[in-house]
């Protein structure tokens, strides 16, 4: 069994890369990586939430007009 760190296996894996010095455009490029996946992520998400619940356009235009209309009250 492997030993508890109190870290995610992310955390971990992230962990190993410190040793290893990069450049600046590496690690941009690296942040862009992990954006990108994590967004990917949530848009897939979202897409299987829609689809369960099977929604519409015309429900997404719905809630954000009634959004508005609870910021517009004193």
């Amino acid at each position: 069994m492997g030993q508890t760190t109190g870290l995610s296996n992310i955390q971990v894996e992230l962990l190993k890369l410190y040793g290893n010095n990069v450049s600046e455009k590496q690690l941009f490029e690296i942040r862009m990586m992990l954006a990108k996946y994590f967004a990917q992520q949530a848009t897939e998400a979202m897409e299987k939430v829609w689809e369960e619940k099977k929604l519409t356009s015309q429900d997404m235009v719905n809630w954000s007009n009634e959004h508005n209309r609870l910021e517009s009250r004193p």
